[in-house]
């Protein structure tokens, strides 16, 4: 399927809305999880880019994010690292069943193989309300940050979701991890 019917890549000076698209801040801290996932899918982790606007999602485009969120929510039993594999993280593809990483590189990987960019599907790391890590993939869109999450059936702006966000990967190199910041002014319904 080709790239073009899924988005449109804007101009480099194009201005993203106010709020709609999380404000990183610099390099930090790879999650262990990720830094153990990278020396084993090298090829993964070293992917590269000149920073770039995000694109615009067609409509079609919207319809392929709906359908993978859905059906690897769908086809994928929750389960921890500890009772599957016995230790207390690894990030891997999931087959029949995973825990929060693993919902996201598996819909990260779909997307990737249906035309989306890498540097546009970020792995990132939140808190959830009771103070849980909890890991989720923004999808950056000229429209905005959107998150696929493995607890909730819809793809939602990264200001409505419940969450605290920490940090995600850098959208110029898939190996590196950059910090999320928030300015006093910007209303995000994470930090409610």
């Amino acid at each position: 399927m080709a790239a073009v019917a899924l988005f449109w890549t804007p101009p480099a000076d194009a201005v993203e809305p106010d709020h709609r698209s999380m404000m990183v801040g610099a390099v930090t801290s790879q999650p262990i999880g990720h830094y153990e996932f990278c020396k084993r899918n090298v090829s993964e982790c070293n992917l590269r880019a000149q920073p770039t606007a995000a694109p615009r999602v067609t409509d079609f485009g919207w319809e392929v994010v709906r359908e993978v969120n859905l059906s690897v929510n769908d086809a994928i039993v929750p389960r921890t690292d500890e009772d599957m594999h016995g230790i207390e993280e690894l990030w891997s593809y999931p087959e029949l069943e995973g825990d929060c990483e693993d919902y996201v590189l598996l819909k990260r990987l779909m997307l990737m193989e249906r035309g989306f960019s890498a540097n546009d599907l970020l792995i990132t790391v939140v808190r959830k309300r009771d103070g849980e890590g909890h890991a989720v993939l923004t999808l950056r869109t000229s429209e905005g940050d959107f998150i696929l999450d493995n607890l909730d059936r819809e793809v939602r702006l990264w200001t409505e979701t419940p969450y605290v966000f920490l940090k995600r990967q850098a959208s110029f190199h898939s190996g590196r991890w950059v910090s999320i910041e928030y300015g006093s002014d910007v209303p995000v319904g994470a930090l409610q």
